[in-house]
């Protein structure tokens, strides 16, 4: 029998390598800024075309390579950084996946000019497909300037599966935040088709955040710094008005590297269960600083999820900080009142009994009435005589759940006002509660009007009928960059709602206009909410887009609970909500309405 085990060639295997390592091209600017910052760059350019699709450039002004390590950095498994197995868990570097330049030389081409900083002269090499093409001495500035040119050009099949422009450039600003939040000290740019996405000079951390997402942040963060045995924790947490229902900012980093940890995230959300509305987050930039042999990196395959060994202490460690961070915030400072001419109030003395006041008054005087008092006393007596005896009777009198919405009518030939309408009863500002032939059915009314608002709402921006209404003084709304791309994107969709947006510039939009209808509602937390929730959606299908700016639109503008609604109202309502298609849930199937059979109302009180 021949034998059927073979060794992969080194270009099969590159491009298995590649397949772990180099997903889209974000994958590629993370592996080659982060060996950027590895090499003591204190300036990183980032330039892409077509969202990285065409062309990656990243240039620094490391310490850059010599003529055989620029050969040898795009070997298999070349590193400088580990010499045996244990070297893998002390590593304080970004940089060290020994597999990187091979893997993204495997799937593309690839330019590098390279010059150490005692040389004069530089070196350039181009790869294709992990073949070299070509290596000469070239003049260049100290540093490396990497060109990095059709991804999977040799993976016809993997580039099918790369997005669009809109989703790669994405995740490419995802990528470059999370590194650039992480070094303040260096200087990043970041351009894209040639016009400037982020210019990022050298800064503190804190002006760094504000860089990168806006000036509006800055108010919004409370900073704390903890150091002890297990670890050092430092960094900004929101303030409770902060909070957002999605998009709040929440960044974790260990060691200078991005992680994702739901159950730390519990650890800082948990100080604010009290102070801010359920369901809501806070943004938090923290950065744990631990003894790499303490942490385990290597769990998953980008290295965003990470394993503590001292996880339970951490967490109680993260919790305090946070909550230090927020009581200190919280805390009333003390006033200190001035005392010069204060009465003299004398001590208490539990022994002296002080006799209570009394108040001499007639509780019948009416200075409106100038009937004598003592016939005005007989006068109430007779009326309460009369009504219970009333009462008595066997004809009950009328009462009227609806009093202050009751229509008039025709008296009728016995005397009682007849109310043509269905009487409807709203419970605790929540519940909409009415008759029906099958028993009793109850409607949550804030989920009925959003089903009925996500109905108008979606046929305007699909009809592009929507009414605007202008506003009296504008308001900015601020973007971060990742928002900014999808907002240019659903600009068209939000005029169709009725919005009208000016851009300013900077990721900056003046609100110039908003839908007929939203008055008393916040415009820039709206548009922000719509933008993150189509964000969410992805920017592949417009119908689901659609979909999401109507329901997004819908949950602001609904009838909140504990709004009191008239008879009339609750009619409407009804009405509205039996005209949509589907009147049981909401748009995001949430249950909208029960009924109570009369089997099931009978069996209470059985």
């Amino acid at each position: 029998m021949s034998d059927i085990i073979q060794l992969l060639p080194d270009s099969v295997a590159n491009q298995i390598a590649a397949g772990e390592v180099i997903q889209r091209p974000a994958s590629i600017i993370k592996e080659l800024v982060e060996n950027a910052v590895d090499a003591g760059a204190t300036r990183i350019d980032v330039n892409v075309v077509d969202a990285g699709k065409t062309q990656v450039q990243v240039i620094d002004n490391g310490r850059g390579m010599s003529e055989t390590d620029a050969r040898l950095a795009f070997e298999r498994h070349a590193t400088s950084k580990i010499r045996q197995a244990s070297d893998l868990f002390a590593l304080n570097t970004m940089g060290f996946r020994g597999e990187a330049l091979a893997s993204i030389a495997a799937v593309a081409q690839v330019e590098l000019k390279t010059r150490l900083a005692n040389e004069e002269i530089g070196t350039a090499l181009s790869i294709s497909g992990s073949q070299f093409t070509g290596q000469e001495p070239c003049a260049c500035p100290v540093g490396s300037n990497f060109v990095i040119e059709n991804l999977f050009f040799n993976i016809p099949a993997r580039r099918k599966f790369l997005k669009s422009n809109a989703t790669e450039l994405n995740h490419i600003i995802t990528a470059f935040e999370r590194i650039a939040l992480v070094y303040p000290d260096i200087t990043f740019t970041l351009r894209s088709n040639g016009t400037e996405v982020f210019n990022l000079p050298a800064v503190v951390l804190k002006q760094r955040i504000v860089d990168v997402f806006g000036k509006r942040i800055s108010q919004d963060l409370l900073s704390f710094n903890v150091e002890t045995s297990i670890c050092k924790v430092h960094g900004f947490v929101g303030k409770p008005e902060s909070s957002r229902k999605k998009g709040a900012h929440q960044y974790f980093f260990v060691n200078g590297r991005y992680m994702k940890h739901p159950y730390f995230n519990k650890a800082v959300m948990q100080p604010f269960e009290r102070l801010i509305p359920q369901g809501e987050q806070v943004p938090y930039f923290i950065y744990f600083e631990v003894n790499p042999e303490d942490i385990d990196v290597n769990i998953h395959p980008t290295k965003t999820e990470i394993k503590f060994e001292n996880e339970q202490a951490v967490w109680q460690i993260l919790s305090a900080s946070v909550r230090e961070a927020v009581g200190l915030f919280n805390d009333v400072p003390t006033i200190d009142f001035d005392t010069e001419g204060r009465p003299d109030i004398p001590v208490f003395n539990p022994n002296e009994s002080a006799p209570a006041p009394k108040v001499n008054y007639n509780p019948h005087y009416n200075p409106f009435d100038d009937t004598p008092q003592s016939a005005l006393q007989a006068k109430n007596s007779s009326r309460w005589d009369d009504l219970y005896a009333g009462l008595q009777t066997e004809e009950k009198p009328e009462l009227s759940l609806f009093p202050e919405t009751e229509t008039p009518s025709e008296p009728t030939a016995s005397g009682i006002i007849e109310d043509k309408s269905p009487a409807h009863y709203q419970y605790k500002g929540r519940y909409v509660m009415t008759a029906v032939k099958s028993g009793l059915m109850v409607i949550d009314q804030h989920r009925a009007h959003i089903r009925i608002l996500f109905e108008q709402y979606l046929r305007q921006v699909a009809q592009r009928s929507g009414t605007s209404q202008k506003v009296l003084f504008p308001e900015v709304v601020q973007f971060t960059a990742t928002e900014d791309l999808m907002a240019q994107k659903i600009m068209s969709d939000l005029e169709g709602l009725g919005f009208e947006l000016t851009d300013l510039g900077a990721r900056n939009y003046a609100v110039n206009a908003i839908p007929a209808g939203l008055e008393g509602i916040n415009p820039i937390e709206m548009i922000r909410d719509m933008v993150v929730t189509a964000m969410e959606k992805g920017a592949g299908l417009r119908d689901e887009i659609n979909e999401a700016l109507a329901l997004s639109l819908a949950r602001n503008a609904a009838l909140p609970y504990g709004q009191v609604l008239g008879n009339d109202e609750m009619e409407n309502l009804v009405n509205a909500l039996f005209a949509c298609p589907n009147v049981n849930y909401t748009p995001n199937g949430q249950k909208i309405l029960v009924i109570l059979s009369q089997d099931e109302l009978e069996q209470q009180f059985r």
